[in-house]
C-alpha cells in the first residue's frame, strides 16, 4: 500500500466514496504522498476525526479497510476472527508480494495452532532472563561503534550506529559468521521500499536471501554451534516439530524483524530528542528515565505505522462498521498511538509520560516476539550515545532530512549528526 492510498481514504461505507469532500486531505494537494510520508500524523488525525474505519481502494484496485482509533485497533489486533493466514483472503482480493514457501511460512502469515507451535519453540530465546543477559554484549557493540565514530566528529547515525548495532546483535544471536554478514539492509530495503521502476531488485533480493539462509542452515546442520539457529535446526531434525520451510522462514523472520524495526526506533528516537531539546536535557540529567522514554518514543513515532494485514474469517463489525469476510484490514498503529481518547496531548513528546498501553509493538497473540530485545537495544543505544556525545546535534537543516518512502516502515534514510 502506498502513500496515496491513505491520502485518498473514504468514509466508512460499502463502496469507496467518490465525493471529494469526503476525502480527508493528508497534505499538500501538489504531492499528498510526500506530505503523508514526511508527516503522517496530521493525515491520521483527520482520518480519526472523520470516522473509526475507512474503506479505500488500493493501487491494485482492491478494497482495504483502515482502522484508526485506539480502542478499535486494540480490539482488532486481538480478535481471533481476523486471520493472518492468506488463505482467508477472498478470491482475487489480495495480491501481496509473493515470497517462496521457504521464506513465506513464518509467523506473520500464521494463525493458531501453527502459530502457537512455532512461537512457543522460539520464544525461549526471548525470555526476560535471556534478554537481560544480553545487556553486556549489546553495550560492548554500542561502545565499539561509538569508538569508530568519535574521531570523525560527524556521521550518518543510521549507517554508523542505528543499523549496525541491532544487525550485529541479531547475527550474534542467530550464529551468523562475521564473514557471512552481507548487506542485509539492501535486501530488506528492496522488499520494504521497492522501486516500482525496478521490480527485478525485489526478486533478486528474495533469491539472494533464500540462497543465503539455505546455505547457512546447511552449514549449521553440519557444524552446529552455541546459537539460536543451531538450536532450531536441532528442533527440526530431532523433534520434527518444524518443517524445513518453517525453519528457513523462521530464520529469515528473526533476522529481518530482529533489526529492521530497531534501526528505525533508535533513529526516530534520536531525531525526536534533537527536535525537543528540553526532553534531551531531561534524559541527560536522569538516565533512569530512559526505559520509560523508549516506550514514549515507540508511541510518539514508532517504526511500524501499520500492523500486518488481516483477513476476517466472517463478516466483522469494527467501530460500528461491517467489514466483509475476506477483505483486507489494516490497523493503523501510528494513528492509534496518537488518539487523544487514550493519550492526553498525544502530539507532545514527553519522556516523563506515564500513560501506558501503546500499540507500536502490537497486541494479543501476535505481539512482537522480539519486543524485549528491541527495548534493550534502544535503551543501551540511547544511553551510550548521550553519554559519549554531550554536544550531539543535527548536521544538516531539518528540511534536508528524508524519511523512507514507505507507509509500512517509518524511519530515516539518513540522520547526519555532529558531535
Amino acid at each position: 500500500m502506498t502513500a496515496p492510498d491513505l491520502a485518498h481514504s473514504a468514509r466508512p461505507s460499502a463502496r469507496p466514496s467518490t465525493d471529494p469532500a469526503a476525502e480527508p486531505s493528508a497534505g499538500s494537494s501538489a504531492d499528498p504522498a510526500a506530505a503523508l510520508i514526511a508527516d503522517p500524523y496530521a493525515g491520521y488525525a483527520r482520518l480519526r476525526a472523520a470516522g473509526p474505519v475507512h474503506r479505500i481502494t488500493g493501487p491494485d484496485g482492491l478494497p482495504v479497510w483502515l482502522v484508526t482509533r485506539y480502542a478499535d485497533v486494540r480490539r482488532a489486533l486481538a480478535d481471533p476472527r481476523l486471520a493472518l493466514d492468506k488463505q482467508h483472503a477472498a478470491p482475487g482480493n489480495y495480491r501481496g508480494f509473493a515470497l517462496p514457501p521457504a521464506l513465506d511460512a513464518n509467523l506473520l502469515n500464521m494463525d493458531p495452532p501453527d502459530h502457537t507451535r512455532i512461537r512457543r519453540l522460539v520464544s525461549q530465546a526471548f525470555t526476560p532472563r535471556r534478554i537481560a543477559a544480553l545487556r553486556g554484549p549489546v553495550e560492548q557493540v554500542a561502545d565499539a561503534l561509538l569508538d569508530a565514530m568519535a574521531p570523525h566528529g560527524r556521521a550518518d547515525l543510521i549507517t554508523a550506529y542505528a543499523a549496525p548495532l541491532p544487525i550485529t546483535v541479531i547475527c550474534d544471536l542467530l550464529g551468523v559468521p562475521t564473514e557471512d554478514r552481507h548487506d542485509f539492509r539492501a535486501w530488506t530495503d528492496a522488499l520494504v521500499t521497492p522501486d516500482p521502476a525496478r521490480p527485478q531488485d525485489a526478486r533478486a533480493a528474495v533469491a539472494a536471501m533464500l540462497a543465503f539462509f539455505t546455505a547457512l542452515i546447511d552449514r549449521k546442520r553440519a557444524e552446529p554451534g552455541d546459537d539460536l539457529l543451531s538450536d532450531l535446526i536441532a528442533v527440526r531434525d530431532e523433534g520434527d516439530r518444524l518443517g524445513e520451510d518453517e525453519l528457513t522462514s523462521l530464520a529469515f523472520l528473526i533476522l529481518f524483524a530482529g533489526y529492521e524495526n530497531t534501526v528505525h526506533l533508535i533513529g526516530n528516537a534520536v531525531l525526536a530528542l534533537l527536535r525537543h531539546p528540553d526532553q534531551l536535557a531531561a534524559l541527560r540529567a536522569d538516565e533512569s528515565l530512559v526505559p520509560a522514554a523508549v516506550e514514549e518514543f515507540a508511541r510518539y513515532d514508532g517504526p511500524a505505522p501499520l500492523a500486518i494485514r488481516r483477513f476476517p474469517r466472517e463478516d466483522v463489525v469494527i467501530g460500528g462498521v461491517t467489514v466483509p469476510a475476506g477483505e483486507t484490514v489494516l490497523c493503523v498503529l501510528a494513528s492509534a498511538n496518537r488518539d487523544p481518547e487514550q493519550f492526553p496531548e498525544p502530539d507532545r513528546l514527553d519522556v516523563h509520560r506515564r500513560e501506558t498501553g501503546h500499540l507500536a509493538l502490537g497486541h494479543g497473540i501476535h505481539y512482537c516476539l522480539g519486543a524485549p530485545l528491541a527495548r534493550l537495544e534502544t535503551s543501551v543505544a540511547l544511553t551510550a550515545l548521550l553519554r559519549r556525545f554531550p554536544e550531539l546535534a543535527l548536521d544538516v537543516p531539518e528540511s534536508e532530512l528524508r524519511h523512507r518512502p514507505s507507509l509500512r516502515a517509518r524511519g530515516m534514510l539518513e540522520l547526519p549528526v555532529r558531535f
